[in-house]
């Protein structure tokens, strides 16, 4: 039999044991993290957003970005200090912007494909993550944007997401909390949130029942490829322990660090780190979860998602490109405080939890799926900001992959 390992235990990595487990394979994840679901899937912005699929290679996008330069406020923030691997990055982010179109469209209809697995694997599998299927309502504060976002929408409707404009009227009834002013926005009625860390750890436990192992607290310093079976030598306890785990073939979805993973396999995965904020605002009274929304919004101008998580009001944003920085910046945090306050006055913000994340980006916004050069060796991460909405299908893509390449006895 086949042993598949798998590095990372995040949502790419659970949602790919699970597909490959359900095939027959032999599967064991590896994690630096004591359980799953414990670095960038697990305090994200909830959103499962087809229509969030826009790429970010545009030059729309550019243009705010240098008129943000400085801002430290600011909805995305470059580190100026120099890195080959940033600005390298950021040059071939550039050269995709004439993929902009065909890679919005392709991502839309992944992100359709992708939620319909996901609810059935928490049907199959008896998993409470907060699901709510409200929908997503993007708001826009003036006729400019607004009229950016139509043009938009024409490649997310091409790429067959049901989502129409609505009027400010129209806002206020799909949700009634929001009282500030908006002059237009979309409506996706078929889009959805929940709650990533409670999915993933759901999706574990069912894992596990299948006869997946988990290796957690398991540090991979390296990966032998002097030909098959690999051998992954793993670190316990800081490193005072070190084991050999052989493995017929790899699976790497290990997020930003995929790409030193890729390095020692022989492969180039120019993923950068691009880190994003989030609060979740705990609704300890009745007044605060009747004012907080049940729908899920986002504000362009600020860049901000929310998701309604059961009695917690998740508010997420920001794009910093600072490298593999995890610190929690209180100048990052407050605007995501003082949006709450100023939109939904009613919510007490008395209890606010903050995180951070590394979300793990390619240049054309697109994640890698699939083979590496080596034999036996796969792909599934660089899923940017929308690994919680593609996972379920990339998951679907990866096991249909291994099993053209490794064949069951």
């Amino acid at each position: 039999m086949p042993r598949i390992a798998i590095i990372g235990a995040g949502i790419t990595g659970v949602t790919s044991a699970y597909a490959l487990s359900k095939l027959g394979y032999d599967v064991t994840v590896y994690d630096r993290q004591r359980y799953p679901a414990m670095e960038t899937s697990y305090a994200n912005g909830g959103q499962l957003s087809a229509s969030n699929a826009e790429v970010w290679n545009s030059a729309a996008t550019v243009i705010k970005g240098l008129r943000w330069l400085g801002r430290h406020n600011a909805p995305l923030l470059l580190n100026p200090r120099p890195s080959w691997h940033k600005y390298s990055w950021l040059a071939q982010f550039m050269g995709q912007i004439r993929n902009y179109r065909q890679n919005t469209i392709s991502t839309t209809r992944m992100a359709i494909e992708a939620r319909e697995h996901l609810y059935a694997m928490a049907v199959e599998e008896g998993i409470d993550f907060d699901l709510q299927r409200r929908g997503i309502l993007h708001i826009y504060h003036d006729a400019a944007s607004f009229e950016t976002a139509r043009r938009a929408n024409a490649l997310l409707r091409e790429g067959g997401l049901e989502r129409h404009a609505v009027t400010p009227e129209e806002i206020r009834g799909i949700e009634p909390t929001l009282q500030t002013p908006c002059h237009g926005g979309f409506y996706t009625p078929s889009d959805a949130t929940g709650d990533i860390h409670k999915f993933t750890s759901g999706l574990a436990q069912a894992c596990l029942r299948r006869g997946v192992r988990f290796e957690q607290d398991a540090d991979i310093r390296a990966i032998s490829r002097d030909g098959l079976p690999y051998v992954l030598d793993v670190a316990r306890e800081d490193g005072a322990r070190r084991e050999q785990h052989e493995a017929s073939a790899i699976v790497v979805c290990a997020g930003a660090a995929s790409r030193q993973f890729a390095r020692q396999l022989g492969d180039r995965l120019n993923i950068y780190p691009v880190k994003g904020y989030s609060i979740s605002v705990h609704l300890d009274d009745a007044a605060s979860q009747a004012a907080a929304p049940t729908v899920s919004l986002l504000d362009e101008a600020a860049k901000i998602v929310t998701s309604r998580l059961g009695d917690r009001f998740r508010v997420a944003g920001t794009a910093e490109f600072n490298g593999f920085n995890l610190d929690i910046r209180a100048e990052r945090i407050q605007p995501l405080v003082d949006w709450t306050r100023r939109h939904f006055p009613g919510v007490r913000t008395a209890r606010v939890v903050p995180w951070c994340g590394l979300r793990p980006m390619m240049p054309d916004m697109m994640p890698r799926v699939g083979p590496g050069k080596r034999p036996g060796v796969f792909y599934n991460t660089g899923h940017g900001h929308l690994g919680w909405t593609l996972s379920a299908a990339t998951a679907q893509m990866l096991a249909a992959s291994v099993r053209e390449a490794v064949a069951l006895p």
